[in-house]
């Protein structure tokens, strides 16, 4: 089963940390081990089996969920957000590629070679700039493996289109995303508010996403934002960087 990265209040990488077992209700604890043997000896029904450790209380404060876990949904369940929100609407994207680009038209010209980056507005493109043009952002940060994958490639090369409707989208390395201790999973988070944690299958392809307005998740997820926006680097500046190295 696959552990979820849900936070931690260490500074340097090291524990406490808490994890969701995903497919659970459980929560996996990363800390010290208890060693103490006056308070191992009062412990009562202890299995053996079991071990404990030792963690902060605020990491429990901040990150324990507080509600059930919720249910997987349509991605289609969330596509009003992406009109009626208010005021930001953030997308992290952590993976390899997308199974949703390699069926896009588009995906056979950029392997000919062609430059995809002037694409006419699409749907997505057209409320982006209906949104944006009341004051709203559009903003992501892609994780980029280095070399970059194909996958990532094909976004670089595609992101103009997507820049020029009003999306500020910024990119930063894996091993950025590694030290900054972000998420390795994909979300939207609209308004600080609703966070929306995509589901993906061994081939990429988007099984649904999770909502959720659990207040440990979504300040996670804005804690991970602004780490991730800090250190992000705009496309036309990565991109320049990524063609300097070839």
């Amino acid at each position: 089963m696959t552990l979820r990265f849900l936070g931690t209040t260490s500074d340097d990488g090291d524990c406490p940390t808490l994890y969701e077992i995903e497919g659970t209700d459980e929560i996996l604890v990363q800390g010290e081990r208890e060693t103490d043997p006056e308070h191992l000896a009062q412990l009562r029904d202890v299995k053996e089996s079991e071990t404990f450790v030792r963690v902060p209380r605020s990491l429990l404060s901040r990150y324990a969920p507080r509600s059930d876990t919720p249910e997987l949904q349509p991605f289609a369940s969330v596509s009003g957000l992406f009109r009626d929100f208010k005021h930001t609407a953030w997308r992290l994207e952590t993976r390899l590629g997308y199974a949703s680009d390699r069926t896009n038209p588009k995906w056979a010209r950029f392997l000919a070679g062609e430059d995809i980056a002037g694409e006419p507005d699409n749907v997505w493109r057209e409320n982006v700039r209906a949104q944006t043009a009341l004051g709203k952002r559009f903003e992501r940060v892609r994780v980029v493996d280095q070399p970059p994958t194909q996958g990532q490639e094909f976004l670089l090369a595609s992101a103009p289109s997507n820049v020029a409707a009003g999306e500020d989208i910024r990119h930063l390395t894996r091993a950025q995303a590694q030290q900054l201790r972000l998420p390795d999973y994909d979300f939207w988070l609209f308004d600080s508010k609703v966070l929306a944690r995509f589901a993906f299958d061994d081939e990429d392809t988007t099984l649904g996403v999770y909502v959720t307005e659990e207040p440990a998740e979504v300040l996670a997820a804005c804690q991970a934002r602004d780490a991730a926006w800090h250190h992000a680097v705009r496309t036309e500046e990565f991109a320049r960087r990524v063609r300097s190295t070839v």
